[in-house]
């Protein structure tokens, strides 16, 4: 690859740069002045959280649970001179929830970007975003100056990587959660996008993309986050993709009806919801990208997929959570913000199959989910579970339930923390020891929004419905998260 290309992936942040719009200050001032009891979800946190001990409140911990669960997502909308206008476009707040011998803490610290530090600066929200326009005295170099850094984090060699889909990886210190840089994975690839949703095979390799239109980057990287390969791949279509996924020998693209139309900003605006053109799934060979297949579906929205497997007869399976359209995105998120009910379908489970012959289908399950997550011994292996959040509804936003669906039997069980409850993605933690699938926990956050505080509760998989064995609560309130890895 040419240092030239790099103009292909400059995108969004240099398109704002020359279509500057004034800030809609109506929205800012109807988010400040929310009172729906789930506007904690997403309230700003004003400074950095220093590290504390959280009060067991009910069970016990786990024998052998230590680690931490590292959680990403944006926690500050709101400025006195402009605010963001998408709750997709807050400042990333990166969250260490530790268990170690019995006991639990919680830090939490602010992603020191470019974009937060002219904002802190001039006392205004100024980048453009997801859903957010520039402000005139927004300063405008690369796309890491844009960079909310607030969409999820992974641990890669000895640091944390703060990400977000338009640009650099953000390393950070796991301990201390102090920032210190974006990572350039090769000095010709500086400011490239890398979606906040790599895939990471059970020995450490890390796949990803970046994407800009119809072509992607793939980034293969070594266990420790050295560059092994990056190439440049044409897309059927330019579809919003927030998320892929992979099998063993695979990458599994999913692109859906949500199309890139016209170079216009904010990000949402510049698709078109075109349910005529169907979704469909690019299957690419790891060993060479040249090698490619294009499955038909019909039409759906998404952010989310699980891990994919293949089986013996060439037969690929992924879950995902399906959605009607983008509406969400490009209006539901906004309005979650400035604290208006959804009145929106929430996403539905299903599971795609990839029949070798060129035959492909969507399974639907009927069971309201998002935040899919597998047992990460297993990605791009034969799994039988999915874990994910429950309970979301029309007349409410975001989730309070976690569930475990069971692809092997078909059922589907589920805990309700009760409407009191916003409920954050959980993560399955392998149980010390433990060699089936079903030997895990399930570890997450929620806000109780009648105490005002965030809890963090450990779940057994296999009696999920029984709900927590264990429960933390600190002494704040942090608003909900998106994304985030057990270390």
């Amino acid at each position: 690859m040419t240092p030239t290309r790099r103009t292909l992936f400059m995108g969004a942040a240099a398109l704002a740069a020359a279509r500057v719009l004034t800030p809609d200050r109506a929205y800012a001032a109807q988010a400040m002045s929310a009172t729906a009891d789930w506007s904690l979800a997403t309230a700003d946190v004003e400074g950095d959280v220093a590290p504390r001990a959280l009060r067991l409140v009910h069970g016990r911990a786990p024998a052998g649970l230590s680690g931490s669960l590292y959680r990403n997502g944006p926690a500050k909308f709101r400025r006195p001179g402009g605010s963001s206008q998408h709750w997709f476009d807050g400042d990333g707040l990166i969250r260490r929830w530790r268990v170690r011998d019995g006991q639990a803490t919680l830090a939490a610290r602010f992603a020191d970007t470019p974009k937060r530090r002219q904002e802190t600066e001039v006392g205004a929200m100024l980048m453009p975003g997801f859903g957010t326009v520039a402000d005139p005295r927004a300063r405008i170099g690369s796309a890491d100056d844009v960079s909310a850094a607030n969409t999820s984090v992974h641990k890669v060699g000895g640091k944390l990587w703060a990400l977000w889909e338009a640009g650099s990886p953000l390393a950070m210190d796991p301990e201390t959660l102090e920032t210190e840089g974006f990572v350039a994975l090769r000095s010709d690839l500086k400011n490239m996008p890398f979606l906040a949703h790599p895939r990471i095979e059970p020995d450490g390799r890390i796949w990803n993309l970046g994407l800009n239109g119809k072509q992607a980057m793939v980034w293969r990287l070594a266990a420790n986050g050295a560059l092994e390969a990056a190439e440049v791949v044409p897309l059927p279509r330019a579809s919003y993709i927030h998320d892929f996924t992979a099998t063993a020998r695979h990458l599994v693209i999913v692109l859906q009806p949500w199309v890139h139309t016209r170079n216009v900003m904010p990000v949402s605006a510049a698709f078109e919801w075109m349910p005529d053109a169907g979704t469909q799934v690019l299957v690419i060979d790891k060993a060479d990208l040249s090698r490619r297949r294009v499955y038909d579906l019909p039409p759906f929205g998404f952010f989310h997929v699980g891990d994919a497997w293949e089986e013996a007869d060439g037969v690929i399976r992924f879950d995902l959570c399906a959605h009607k359209d983008m509406d969400f995105a490009a209006r539901g998120a906004q309005e979650v913000l400035n604290g208006v009910p959804l009145g929106g379908e929430p996403a539905e489970l299903a599971m795609v199959v990839l029949e070798s012959g060129g035959r492909s289908r969507l399974e639907r399950t009927g069971v309201v989910a998002e935040f899919p997550r597998g047992d990460p011994r297993r990605a791009g292996l034969a799994r039988r579970f999915s874990l994910h959040t429950a309970g979301e509804r029309t007349d409410r936003p975001l989730a309070s339930a976690v569930g475990v669906t069971d692809w092997r039997s078909g059922r589907t069980r589920a805990f309700d923390f009760g409407p009191g409850h916003v409920t954050d993605e959980m993560v399955y933690v392998p149980k010390p020891g433990g060699t089936h699938e079903a030997d895990a926990w399930l570890v997450g956050p929620t806000i109780n929004l009648k105490a005002g505080v965030s809890e963090l509760h450990v779940l057994d998989l296999m009696h999920v419905e029984d709900g927590p064995v264990a429960t933390w609560r600190a002494d704040v309130a942090l608003p909900a998260a998106f994304h985030g890895n057990w270390v």
